[in-house]
């Protein structure tokens, strides 16, 4: 069987039909919703009256296997709106994804028919359910219907189907391996972050270890733009909605963002902001600018806010607040290429420092002209422009990238840096946009050679990405064994007992006056539990120091990958101080 992405997708798809099959036929009740094919494998949104148990998705999962020895032909046809209302007249949600395509003008529904199954579906799919060998359901979870939390809870039931037992096999050795490094488990299991019930989802809790880690990276990146000519900002984290009816957020984002206030009692609506461009635009309008004082770099480790849908939050990666390494380019015409070099250079620098480069792929991102009103900002002609530019911006650096149409912003084209989790997930981590209608929407305005005043273009962009989720990408990419400067424990000094405390607390401090992270665990715990302790953390360095090392002034180090040695204190800082400067 071809394994290429839109064959697994089909092969996926189809398992999705089959699995819909199964709890009709064993629930004749159940109201079907949506299933997709997603990167692994597919899920299931339906409604049900009752909450499925581990015994039941097996029953599920027989029932499956039974439709699939049935050997059916997955059958295409293309029916009239009205006789698809017809069909699905007992299902609402159908009824409901029916009418939303008659709205679009759409004339008729394609429908996708094996044994007695039919649901609606443009496809594509496989000749025959027989290609399936095997399946398995992964877990059961809610989702909202359409996403939407005022909608219907609905079950989804996740699942993954494969053309022979060998890969199914093969596959589940994978998932052991990607639950192992999940950031979820070693994030907690080292006391990165945390998640609390009466804090609500989406909202983790950085711990001591995790706030170092945060404060190591926007320390580094600040530090790094400010060479490289960004002048930082400080914004409110909420505004009045006047400020994001101009931006256009207001018509285009309202959805994704927290309201506050009641308008009828209080006469004005607060938000939370889901971006701080809106207000570094308005820095940049105070006071006339001339083409001499662009570009203008502002920069800003911006907390921002979006309205997850519950079924998305994930983590450290889907989260409904985070901190963002933002940033805003206001640049003329003449100058939109070079910076947008530029900002590709700090990125690819930034991606290489942190071992991450080779995970990354690009998408072009492209407005779609014949998509629905209302979704993007409506001037065609700028729309072409710009895209035009950043094609060639890409092709110029000599970036490999895909293209997708109807993924743009409303306001821009952009440019997605993307990278798979431990389970094949792919997030996007940094997005680069290239932004022709809020300079006009804000009247921003610079004075060109000519005397004349001249709209500037705008990139926006991120250097880190979300902090969160870039954190949550490293603990999977090291499996919670960071790299020594980005550890938030450096060295871990274990005395042999109590006896060697004061020799421990001597090489704390001149290893902690040369500004390398060290703690001193002298418990009243074996040796062997403490240094069992110090290795569940991964710290780079353990340094045991009892008699012997208290003689001769030196420290017996043992580092993650077993190897051990016996050193002065001053040759171990010097061999750890140049690694960390080389961030190696």
């Amino acid at each position: 069987m071809d394994k290429s992405k839109e064959n697994m997708e089909a092969f996926w798809h189809s398992a999705a039909h089959v699995f819909a099959e199964a709890v009709v036929e064993i629930y004749p009740t159940a109201k079907i919703a949506i299933g997709p094919p997603i990167e692994q494998g597919f899920h299931y949104d339906f409604e049900l009256d009752k909450k499925l148990k581990e015994n039941d998705l097996k029953q599920i999962e027989k029932k499956m296997k039974e439709i699939i020895r049935r050997k059916e032909d997955m059958k295409q046809e293309k029916v009239s709106i009205k006789k698809a209302k017809e069909m699905f007249k007992d299902n609402k949600y159908k009824i409901e994804m029916i009418e939303d395509l008659e709205k679009k003008g759409e004339k008729e529904i394609s429908i996708f028919t094996n044994g007695k199954f039919t649901d609606m579906c443009k496809g594509p799919h496989i000749k025959n359910l027989g290609e399936i060998k095997t399946v398995k359901l992964l877990k059961v979870s809610s989702a909202y219907w359409k996403g939407d939390e005022k909608n219907t809870q609905l079950t989804r039931v996740y699942g993954i189907a494969f053309p022979s037992n060998d890969e199914l096999k093969a596959w589940k050795e994978a998932r052991a391996n990607a639950e192992a490094n999940d950031h979820n488990k070693i994030g907690r299991e080292q006391n990165i972050f945390m998640t609390h019930e009466l804090v609500g989802q989406g909202l983790p809790l950085l711990m001591p270890r995790g706030t170092k880690i945060y404060q190591i990276l926007t320390r580094w990146i600040e530090d790094e733009e400010e060479k490289r000519g960004y002048v930082y900002t400080k914004t409110p984290y909420m505004a009045k909605s006047d400020l994001y009816k101009v931006s256009g957020h207001w018509d285009h984002y309202k959805e994704g963002m927290f309201i506050l206030g009641d308008e009828k009692k209080e006469g004005e609506l607060l938000a939370l902001r889901p971006m701080t461009c809106p207000y570094q635009f308005l820095i940049y309008k105070n006071g006339v600018k001339s083409y001499r004082d662009l570009p203008i770099r502002f920069g800003e480790t911006s907390m921002l806010f979006r309205n997850e849908s519950s079924g998305e939050m994930h983590g450290l990666t889907r989260v409904r607040q985070f901190t963002l390494a933002e940033g805003h380019l206001i640049v003329t015409p003449e100058q939109l290429e070079e910076e947008f070099k530029g900002v590709l250079d700090l990125i690819n620098y930034i991606m290489e420092t942190l071992g991450i480069k080779e995970d990354i792929t690009y998408t072009f991102a492209k407005w779609d002209p014949k998509n629905e009103k209302g979704k993007y900002i409506d001037n065609p002609d700028a729309w072409e422009h710009s895209q035009e530019a950043l094609k060639k911006i890409l092709d110029d650096v000599g970036l490999k990238y895909s293209e997708e149409e109807g993924e743009a912003a409303f306001y821009g084209p952009k440019l997605d840096l993307q990278a798979k989790n431990v389970y094949g997930k792919e997030d996007t981590i940094i997005t680069v946009q290239i932004d022709f209608a809020l300079p006009e929407r804000f009247d921003m305005t610079y004075i060109d050679k000519d005397g004349k005043k001249k709209r500037p273009y705008v990139i926006h962009r991120s250097s880190i990405g979300c902090y969160e989720r870039t954190i949550a990408m490293l603990i999977e990419k090291y499996g919670g064994a960071f790299p020594t400067w980005l550890s938030p424990e450096q060295a871990i000094i274990i005395p042999v007992s109590e006896n060697f405390s004061e020799y421990g607390k001597k090489v704390l401090g001149e290893l902690k006056e040369k500004g390398i992270r060290a703690e001193l665990d002298d418990r009243n715990e074996t040796l062997g539990y403490r240094i069992r302790e110090a290795q569940k953390l991964k710290a780079p360095y353990i340094l045991v120091v009892g008699e012997k090392e208290v003689k001769d002034k030196t420290v017996a180090v043992r580092t993650r990958n077993g190897k051990q040695d016996i050193l002065k204190i001053d040759k171990f800082i010097e061999k750890i101080l140049k690694e960390i400067k080389e961030k190696k």
